[in-house]
Formats: C-alpha cells, structure tokens, sequence
C-alpha cells in the first residue's frame, strides 16, 4: 500500500494562562499537547485516531491540516510538508471539525459559492458539485435557509458538503458523529464508507469505540499526546474488544495497575 500521510514526530506544546493552569490544576506553564508522535496513514483506507478528550487528538489533526506549526517535527501529505509547503496540502484534503463553525448569517448556498471560488473551481463544476452534494444530504430543500435557523444535523451536514466542495483525495474528521443524533450519525457513517469505497484515504479522530469498529482499518490509540498502540483493528482486537483494549493501555500509561 502506499504511503500517503506520514506523521513524523510531532511535538505541539502550548502556552497556559493562570486561569489554564487553575483549570487544569497544575503549576506548569507549559502543556505538551501532542509528544514526539508518529504513525502513517496509507492510500484508500479509514485510518481511526482513538483516545480521551484532552489525549492530542484535535492538535494533531489541526497540524496535519495546516491549521497551526507544530514546534518541531512535520506531516508529510502525498509527497508534500505541511510545515513548508502549507498551500499545497490544504488542496489536498478536506477537513472538518466541530470547532469551525459556518456564518450563522449566510445560507449554505451562498457558503458553498463561496468556498468553490476560493478554490478555483470552475461555476459549471461547481453548481454540478453543489447538485449532487446538496442531493446526498438532504441540504437542498435548505438552501435558503440561514445557518442560524438550521438543526444541528444540517449544519454538520452543510460543513460536510463544504468541506468537500474540491473532492479532496484525503478526508480529515474531528470527532464526525458528535453531538449528531442516530440518523444524521448514520448518514455520515456510510458517507465516510462510501468515500473509501472511492478511493479516498480518511482520518478520523473519535473516543467512540463502536464509530472506531464499525469503519475504521487501522486505530491508532493515542493517550496524553502519545502514541500507545497503532495496527490495524482486526490485530488489535484479536483477543479483546476495543474498548477492553483500550482500557488496558490506559491504566498502564497512567500507572494505576
């Protein structure tokens, strides 16, 4: 298979503010978000980053998305640096998380218009992108309407189309089914398979064991900005369920066995 994203040790550190530290209840004015962390993700497959709230998770994926510098390592996405070469991966991929939200005063029509030429994309291919996103989810008998008076589910749904808008050959989704009720959940799910089942290569982070098992190849199990564990789900689970895994690797690196 080939390599598609390679996660070279990356290390994320963050400043923390006296209300953090009070927060968090630590003295340390430093948080190493994401520790020395490595693993490869490979063309055509669901690659599953599984951990807490809190493990690195969302870090990593903004990294890997150009979203933010790590202090020293990189990501290498199809051949080029996320570091160096920023504007080329991000015409790569497609990334969705909960923390970015859609302008509650637009509609997604008029969203989606926009995106599309900030990506160059020609209006005829556009509006035929739009027609057949829009129709997959349901977003067209909403067109209209603003952000703001949407459901939950739809505006996951409209940031999903949006996200997509270029047919990125990599799919990177933060926590995808959160705060989603069981249909919409539903809907994403088979989306992301029907993607692989295209040829795309997805990341998703969750610290959703059954997300994790129903659509993921391989799991990387990441816990205080650390790799613990990473294989393909079937080695994994070969005598235990995930989350006895998990639970297992989880009270060893926190020292309480």
């Amino acid at each position: 298979m080939k390599e598609l994203i390679v996660v070279n040790n990356l290390t994320k550190k963050f400043n923390l503010s006296r209300k953090q530290q009070k927060i968090g209840r630590t003295k340390e004015k430093v948080k190493t978000a994401v520790d020395d962390l490595s693993f490869t993700c490979y063309e055509g497959e669901i690659f599953g980053l599984l951990g807490p709230n809190g493990a690195g998770k969302t870090t990593t994926l903004r990294i890997m998305s150009t979203l933010i510098k790590p202090n020293s390592g990189d990501c290498i996405v199809n051949g080029k640096s996320a570091v160096k070469t920023p504007a080329e991966v991000r015409q790569q991929i497609g990334f969705l998380t909960s923390e970015l939200k859609l302008e509650d005063f637009f509609t997604p029509n008029y969203l989606f218009d926009f995106f599309a030429k900030m990506f160059g994309i020609e209006p005829e291919q556009a509006e035929k992108r739009k027609k057949e996103l829009f129709e997959r989810f349901g977003i067209d008998k909403f067109a209209e309407v603003k952000v703001a008076e949407l459901s939950t589910g739809m505006k996951q749904k409209s940031s999903l189309a949006i996200s997509l808008i270029h047919d990125p050959k990599i799919i990177i989704f933060d926590e995808p089914t959160n705060g989603l009720d069981v249909l919409t959940a539903k809907v994403v799910t088979d989306y992301l398979l029907e993607l692989k089942q295209q040829g795309k290569t997805i990341i998703v982070s969750t610290h959703i064991f059954s997300l994790i098992e129903k659509i993921c190849d391989r799991v990387g199990i990441i816990i205080d900005g650390r790799m613990t564990l990473c294989d393909t789900l079937e080695n994994i689970c070969a005598e235990n369920d995930l989350e006895t895994v998990f639970f297992d690797i989880f009270q060893k690196v926190r020292g309480e066995e």
